[in-house]
């Protein structure tokens, strides 16, 4: 037995799955114990989290499948059969289709942009524009398809009674604040004037493959996550984002260095960081503190060296920190703000 991967599997069952996905819960516990499926698992690239693209690739394959396994899924069918039957179908569809699974495994990665992070990403960016009265530069490592950089053509409602409405676009995000009063500041929509993110693969929501991937990786029970893509994945078509192909890390100084003076720079980025190695990780904020010799700049954060939510101000080589918040909600159901 592959006992990492089985590990894996079963944490991912009990600590993301559990009261979020019980077509996912049921079906990792099975696949922990099954020799054949964790051998499967053993080809997915090492750095990526492997019941998250194991599941995203089947969940790909399937869209365009005739099989039985779709009755199980709540992404196929409003009336899906019990989930303690369907590991039967699943093994099925899985090691026949072994090979596409195994190319899917080298060729795609993780991306999940879970536009609902925007809920406790934009206070902290109104924040920092009502602080300093500056448009903001919008960085993001590890953007995906950059439907985050748009948050502020989004509109939220926290707590089922506080709407902060900036747009006529259609999307808007629901959330619940677990902690202290959002700043008042969320009322007043702040300027970008540059929104850029920075990926190994981004991907472009105007192409149908790159869309259904993003599909894939969100799970089968969770409706309101897909429409919100769909969504925010049209407002993204209607502004200007910049996304820029490689290593985050090597190109954030050379990025910074091409933003407006006039502009504040804000980089951020969510459930990404422990991706990157350790080492990448402390050449990141090394670097960070290199540009803030030149001009101050925020990073918010989470999972860089712990699962806290991080807002830190960076100036003259100096990290100070603004916020730190609990961690928070892996889909940003719910947050505890500071």
């Amino acid at each position: 037995m592959n006992r990492n991967e089985s590990q894996q599997f079963q944490i991912f069952a009990k600590q993301e799955c559990e009261n979020s996905s019980p077509l996912y819960e049921y079906l990792s516990y099975k696949i922990a114990e099954d020799n054949e499926l964790l051998a499967l698992a053993t080809t997915i690239p090492l750095g990526q989290p492997v019941p998250n693209l194991f599941f995203a690739s089947v969940h790909f394959l399937l869209m365009d499948a005739a099989h039985e396994l779709k009755d199980y899924y709540a992404s196929f069918t409003n009336s899906p059969k019990p989930v303690d039957q369907a590991f039967a179908p699943f093994k099925q569809f899985t090691l026949s289709n072994a090979d596409a699974l195994v190319t899917l495994f080298q060729s795609k990665l993780v991306q999940t942009n879970e536009v609902r992070r925007c809920a406790y990403l934009y206070p902290m960016i109104s924040e920092i524009y009502e602080k300093h009265k500056q448009p903001l530069a919008l960085i993001e490592i590890g953007a995906s398809a950059g439907l985050q950089l748009a948050m502020d053509q989004f509109n939220y409602f926290y707590n089922e009674e506080q709407y902060v409405e900036n747009t006529n676009y259609g999307v808007l995000i629901k959330s619940n604040n677990l902690g202290e009063p959002l700043p008042t500041a969320i009322y007043t929509k702040p300027i970008i004037q540059s929104r850029i993110g920075l990926d190994l693969n981004p991907i472009d929501v105007k192409k149908a493959e790159d869309l259904k991937w993003l599909q894939a990786l969100i799970w089968p029970e969770h409706a309101d996550r897909r429409k919100l893509l769909l969504n925010a994945a049209e407002v993204l078509t209607n502004i200007n984002v910049q996304l820029i192909q490689g290593d985050a890390v090597a190109k954030i100084e050379e990025v910074c260095n091409t933003v407006d003076p006039d502009a504040f720079i804000v980089i951020y980025h969510t459930h990404v960081a422990n991706q990157i190695p350790k080492p990448v990780r402390i050449h990141l904020m090394e670097t960070l503190k290199n540009i803030s010799i030149h001009r101050p700049l925020y990073h918010c954060y989470n999972n860089l060296f712990d699962a806290e939510l991080h807002q830190d101000l960076i100036q003259d080589g100096n990290i100070t920190s603004i916020r730190l918040m609990e961690k928070p909600d892996g889909h940003a159901r719910t947050f505890k703000w500071s």
